[in-house]
């Protein structure tokens, strides 16, 4: 396989089809693939069961890139929990972000459109409702599941201590059914059954508009260290710390994802275990990314290999 797969001239490489020469993913860059390769510590290992047992939120601080996020793919995959459910924290986050939205404007349009026409069902307000990832865990009543609270301390300083009382009350209100269900009650009386989409596109039943949990979900909050977090918060999170990663974990790390490792790879792995060690911000990422390039089959000459190490090494200063 050739490394320069572009050239910058603007022109095929072949009469047809030149996408053909861009390569499948890395090993790791695939998601199933990537939770079957996940390298723990067993220092980690106690963290997770600790949580499992006290069904407690499992609070992993670390610089990006440290592996973090996948874990939760690793335990939804290892306890049969389904597609793990993700959130995305940033500063303007909110915490009915993560249990449902409801979009007013949509229904409003849906019953003005033809007045005359029956559209009852099109302008029903549980078309309008979906459930956002923890409040589509707390709506499945199959079996847990496994939540990715991602960024945590992105969050403003009251959304942290919100989400777990939500998670220990065990229920929320969504209003504009409640109000709904309210007026269907009074009416016929009996309560009202909602079919909701959840976050992972499947259905779930509302019962008078409130979700209760029959089930408490595996929550999995990162957090890159860039705040701390109030007493409370954390005496109810079981938390762990992510270490800077030895020589042998990092090669233990790429050997699981591209096989035995050779002295070439293990100069490279030395390298960037001793940058780790003198302080710099850098990602396992970034290592698989330059074994992975450097050392493979599509290597590129000696010249170009140093201005590759350089681009893919450069440290996550933000700059």
């Amino acid at each position: 396989m050739p490394w320069s797969i572009f050239t910058g001239t603007g022109k095929p490489s072949v009469p047809a089809e030149a996408w053909r020469a861009i390569p499948d993913p890395p090993p790791w860059r695939n998601r199933p693939m990537a939770g079957t390769r996940f390298i723990s510590t067993p220092e980690l290992l106690e963290a997770v069961n600790a949580a499992l047992h006290l069904r407690r939120p499992l609070l992993l601080t670390g610089p990006p890139g440290s592996g973090k996020s996948t874990l939760v793919r690793v335990i939804a995959e290892e306890l049969q929990l389904g597609e793990p459910l993700n959130w995305h924290v940033t500063s303007r986050s909110t915490l009915t972000d993560a249990l449902y939205q409801y979009d007013a404007l949509g229904r409003l349009h849906a019953t003005q459109v033809d007045p005359a026409q029956d559209n009852a069902y099109a302008s029903a307000v549980e078309q309008f409702v979906t459930l956002g990832p923890l409040g589509t865990a707390l709506a499945s009543h199959d079996h847990p599941r496994a939540v990715l609270v991602d960024e945590i301390d992105k969050s403003d300083l009251d959304l942290p201590g919100d989400l777990l009382h939500v998670l220990e009350l065990g229920e929320f209100d969504i209003p504009p059914l409640v109000r709904d269900a309210r007026n269907a009650a009074a009416e016929s009386g009996a309560p009202v059954k909602y079919q909701v989409r959840g976050a992972d596109r499947a259905t779930y039943e509302v019962i008078g508009g409130v979700v209760r949990g029959t089930h408490l979900p595996i929550i999995v909050l990162t957090s890159n260290g860039e705040r701390t977090f109030p007493p409370p918060f954390l005496r109810r999170c079981i938390r762990f710390e992510m270490s800077t990663p030895s020589e042998t974990f990092l090669e233990d790390v790429v050997a699981a994802h591209l096989g035995t490792t050779t002295k070439e790879q293990q100069s490279i792995i030395r390298d960037f275990a001793a940058r780790l060690v003198a302080g710099q911000n850098l990602a396992l990422d970034q290592l698989l990314s330059v074994v992975y390039l450097v050392t493979g089959e599509a290597a590129p000459d000696t010249d170009v290999r140093s201005r590759v190490e350089q681009i893919l090494l450069e440290e996550l200063s933000g700059r």
